[in-house]
């Protein structure tokens, strides 16, 4: 093994610790969670999606289990909304938050991986349309997989004194899934042409 690998190896573990050290801050300061009511709107994309595209599907499944965890963790008193539905049922609010999250960062990984062998772009340091559309999808598929868990375990019962399709799922749709894929967008989109030019 050439130094150069050698290197690269290091760099790669130097960002993916970094990316999870900013995970783990993000999850439990106002960084990674925007409170509208009893909606989170979650910037917590941001950190998988960048690890997803340029560390790998390892990085991205990672990344996605411990944002999963964290979020589980606010179960535990931290989120009203969370601790209702951990009340209710603990195996299915895990799925809800660990599950669906894990199921994100690894696509986001494969999707990017995939778009970038179809593409074919080799330069280093670039940033191209198929990683923009593995950005953009990160978020898309944390919405649907988290409310898509949601409706399917708690679909028609009260959590918290609402009902969850109509007071949690159908507003997350129209509300949090749109400015989580402008901020994971434009954040994550900057954040990996630094990141990827200090990879390769």
């Amino acid at each position: 093994m050439t130094k150069t690998n050698n290197f690269s190896k290091v760099q790669r573990m130097v960002i993916l610790a970094v990316l999870t050290a900013l995970t783990l801050v993000m999850a439990f300061t106002p960084l990674g969670y925007l409170k509208v009511g009893v909606l989170s709107i979650s910037f917590m994309c941001v950190p998988i999606a960048v690890g997803a595209i340029t560390l790998g599907p390892g990085a991205g499944l990672l990344l996605g289990t411990v944002f999963g965890i964290t979020s589980f963790a606010q179960c535990f008193g931290m989120d009203a909304f969370g601790t209702a539905m951990f009340t209710i049922n603990p195996f299915f609010t895990f799925v809800i938050c660990v599950v669906s999250r894990a199921l994100m960062g690894l696509l986001t990984g494969l999707i990017a991986s995939g778009l970038y062998k179809l593409f074919k772009d080799k330069k280093a340091g670039k940033f191209y349309l198929n990683d923009i559309i593995a950005v953009i999808l990160c978020p898309v598929m944390n919405t649907a997989f988290f409310l898509g868990f949601m409706a399917l375990f708690f679909g028609g019962t009260q959590v918290a004194g609402l009902d969850v399709i109509t007071m949690v799922v159908i507003p997350a749709l129209s509300i949090n899934c749109v400015i989580e894929i402008i901020a994971c967008t434009v954040i994550g989109s900057a954040v990996s042409i630094v990141v990827k030019k200090i990879v390769k």
